[in-house]
């Protein structure tokens, strides 16, 4: 039986292979974007639940965001949604953690427009504790991809005038407003920008 032999490491190569295992953590760390199944739809209602109360709760009233919360994210109406052929859903892995999500529509499911050249993102949200990794574009980039491998004439989405986070991301990908329309939370009529990106 042959024996075999540990290899000795000084202090400083052990430091270096302590930094090259740190730098391949954050190489082997990317976002993944998983297209979201029927049966991922209760992890699909908790984090819509999730995102959109930290993105709204602050400006509306408790009252209209549970109802808003209720109906809009009913499983039901996820499944229905989910089934629908025009509709897509992805989920975005960060560390091996569901942080955000994107919702598509092509076709009759887009929200207003259902003009065939075209694909609308409803929905882009990010948990609030991972904002600023890069996980909004990440999911951005996913729906360019899409919208180029459908070979639409653009992109286009609708996003609250006071949602200035937003507004400037959209804005820093090329989108421009091309009009608006009115967005129902509970009883409170609020105002969305349409905007668009041309190809």
């Amino acid at each position: 039986m042959g024996i075999i032999k540990s290899r000795n490491i000084d202090s400083k190569e052990c430091l270096k292979l302590q930094f090259i295992s740190i730098n391949q953590h954050f190489i082997m760390s990317p976002i993944i974007i998983e297209k979201i199944t029927t049966g991922q739809i209760l992890e699909l209602q908790s984090i819509s639940r999730q995102t959109f109360s930290e993105t709204f709760s602050d400006f509306n009233s408790a009252a209209d965001m549970d109802k808003y919360l209720e109906e809009s994210f009913h499983i039901d109406r996820l499944k229905n949604e989910l089934e629908n052929p025009e509709s897509l859903f992805f989920f975005a892995i960060y560390d091996g953690k569901k942080a955000g999500y994107l919702k598509l529509n092509s076709g009759a499911s887009q929200t207003e427009l259902q003009d065939n050249n075209a694909l609308e993102i409803e929905r882009i949200y990010v948990l609030k504790e991972y904002l600023g990794k890069k996980i909004g574009q990440a999911l951005y980039d996913k729906a360019f991809a899409i919208a180029k491998e459908k070979a639409v004439k653009y992109l286009w989405l609708g996003v609250w005038e006071e949602n200035h986070r937003a507004l400037a991301f959209y804005r820093k990908n090329g989108f421009t407003a091309f009009g608006q329309h009115i967005f129902t939370l509970g009883k409170d009529e609020q105002t969305d920008l349409m905007m668009r990106l041309e190809f």
